[in-house]
């Protein structure tokens, strides 16, 4: 194997022998404290905004599923993680999480880790990880630099070794350029930033390099670009802008801030191209757009990655090839509608879908509604009459919802019609036939509405040839999946970590969709910068957060209590583990754990 390896990996493999690391036995799992996580972000806040908004778009870039992206300071600890549930619930990502640490001497042969010793892009595939137990996976990862050329973070993409994409270093690592130069324009508002390529149409690209020059002509950034462009020049901060062009400085800046493209040599003798992208001191000014040339992913119009709920919508395909009567339940907000147009779409009716409220409809007006009625037929009748929802849904689909609601006095109408597919409107004289696909929706329980005389048994087990249950918001396996899916609704492109997302995991949700929904809305909206992380999630979450029920309602004990049991998930739900990071007994850890979520 050793004979196929890179050089960088080879090397790796060399250092991991002689450090003593068994290739066949299980590496370390070193997490820092929640305390240290928490100190690690802050110290690096604006790099890890930006960050974060990269690693979001890089997620939607990325095509299939299986993926995580995380981003670590220089040190290997991961601060976060954007990934789909897949991976999320393999072994390795239940080990590349907030505050982990991917240091080669520890974890052996890996990405991040490699990354953090060559200083250069990488990619460590399947088997080429130095512990076996780590062959399944594929990971890519790229440094970001500032200004001054030193490391400050790391980026990876992760993925099951059979999922990965062959273009996904390269998004990697026009992620990590997007990063930098976004740093350099955050870090140096007060100052000129200038951008310079040997073509004049890569000039607003990743591929430019980009210099901050102070009004004296003394560079103070060059992004990692700037520096492969100028290689034959000592192209570093601390230099003056003629150090680095045969051009006047002076006579170079007016001609810029008049809005033009120049073009100047280096003191290799190659041709480049400079316009100016900031003028320092302009307030509101933000870095311009580089050209990503990849599209971000399409979503779908639901999220069905519970194993449960597509299960259920495979059966509901199936059921509609028969024209079988589906009935839908689950409490309010689970989706109702959406699985029977989902029904409708599967099939194939060339007809409308046609949705009824039948709690909206008076009960002296069911009938007519559902049936129609001839001009004049009673007082208050249409002048011109109706044809009647039914009619209007020929052909195509008539979907019931709180079909619970329906007055007892009316049921018999409906369970007629459904025997028969016989509409005949009221003050009629003649039946007209129809094809019509019924589903129908509760969230009531019929059964004991059955059971208490208040809904027809014929009629319900007419209505429920097939029945379809959703569960409840709190119980989908696919919540995180939900959550970007809506994000991506509300606020295209803005970020949302791992850990915001669990943070509302954690709560009850009885509003489901739609309370989940307007809560985003609203983290949104009151949320100033670029990505929303756990501390942008806490205020919205309910009282007392996670915490157990001897800590809730007391602040102090509250927030002790919330890091015991966010440490005791970091560390995988290692007891032990999470006593020896917090510096507290076992006992303690136990006494904190009384009601955890999953």
């Amino acid at each position: 194997m050793a004979g196929a390896l890179t050089a960088p990996i080879a090397r790796s493999w060399r250092r991991c022998v002689e450090g003593g690391l068994d290739p066949t036995g299980q590496p370390e799992n070193p997490v820092v404290s929640a305390a240290n996580l928490r100190e690690r972000r802050e110290r690096r806040g604006l790099l890890r905004r930006l960050a974060v908004v990269e690693m979001q778009l890089l997620y939607s870039q990325i095509a299939g599923s299986n993926f995580m992206i995380a981003f670590a300071d220089p040190d290997g600890v991961v601060l976060d993680t954007i990934s789909d549930h897949h991976f999320a619930a393999t072994a390795a990502g239940r080990t590349i999480i907030p505050g982990s640490v991917w240091n080669e001497d520890i974890r052996g042969t890996n990405a991040l880790g490699l990354v953090m010793r060559e200083k250069t892009a990488l990619s460590v595939h399947g088997r080429e990880h130095y512990f076996s137990c780590h062959g399944t996976v594929s990971c890519m990862a790229a440094p970001v630099f500032d200004g001054s050329g030193e490391i400050v973070g790391l980026l990876d993409a992760s993925s099951s070794h059979e999922a990965r994409q062959q273009h996904t270093m390269a998004l990697v690592r026009m992620a990590t350029a997007q990063i930098e130069n976004s740093l350099i324009f955050h870090e140096q508002m007060g100052l000129l930033i200038l951008a310079f390529h040997p073509r004049v149409e890569y000039l607003s690209t990743l591929s430019a390099g980009v210099i901050a020059v102070a009004g004296d002509g003394r560079i103070h950034s060059i992004n990692q670009r700037g520096q492969v462009l100028l290689t034959c020049t000592d192209a570093r901060p601390g230099k003056h802008f003629e150090d680095l062009f045969s051009a006047h400085f002076p006579a170079t800046m007016d001609s810029l801030l008049e809005g033009g493209i120049i073009q100047v040599r280096d003191h290799a003798g190659g041709g480049l191209f400079i316009v100016c992208r900031q003028i320092g001191g302009r307030s509101g000014q933000a870095p311009p757009p580089m050209v990503k040339t990849v599209p971000r992913k399409i979503h779908a119009t639901f999220v069905c990655e519970d194993p449960h709920v597509a299960e259920q919508m495979r059966n509901v395909a199936e059921a509609t090839k028969t024209g079988m009567p589906i009935h839908i339940t689950g409490e309010t907000g689970t989706g109702k509608e959406i699985m029977a147009r989902h029904a409708h779409e599967c099939s194939g009716r060339k007809g409308p879908f046609v949705a009824v409220n039948c709690g909206a409809i008076p009960g002296t007006l069911f009938v007519a509604e559902l049936f129609g009625h001839e001009k004049g037929a009673y007082t208050n009748a249409r002048a011109e009459g109706s044809p009647g929802l039914i009619r209007m849904a020929d052909k195509g689909t008539l979907f019931l919802d709180e079909v619970g609601e329906i007055p007892l006095s009316e049921q018999a109408v409906l369970l007629r019609f459904l025997d028969t597919m016989e509409v005949r409107p009221v003050g009629g004289r003649k039946d007209e036939r129809v094809d019509v696909q019924i589903l129908s929706a509760s969230n009531r329980q019929l059964e004991k509405e059955v059971e208490e005389g208040r809904f027809r048994a014929d009629l319900f087990y007419r209505l429920r040839a097939m029945a379809v249950v959703l569960p409840p918001l709190r119980q989908r396996q696919d919540f995180l999946e939900i959550v970007r899916f809506l994000m991506e609704r509300i606020a295209p492109g803005q970020a949302i970590t791992d850990e915001a997302i669990e943070r509302l995991r954690q709560q009850p949700w009885p509003g489901n969709f739609r309370e989940l929904r307007a809560t985003l809305q609203r983290i949104v909206m009151r949320t100033e910068g670029g990505c929303l992380d756990e501390q942008a999630i806490m205020p919205f979450c309910g009282a007392g957060g996670d915490v157990c029920p001897d800590c809730l309602g007391h602040p102090l004990s509250s927030r002790k209590c919330e890091e015991i049991r966010n440490t005791y998930r970091v560390v995988g739900r290692n007891i032990s583990e999470a006593a020896r990071l917090l510096g507290i007994s076992r006992t303690t850890i136990y006494k904190h754990l009384r009601g955890i979520t999953a």
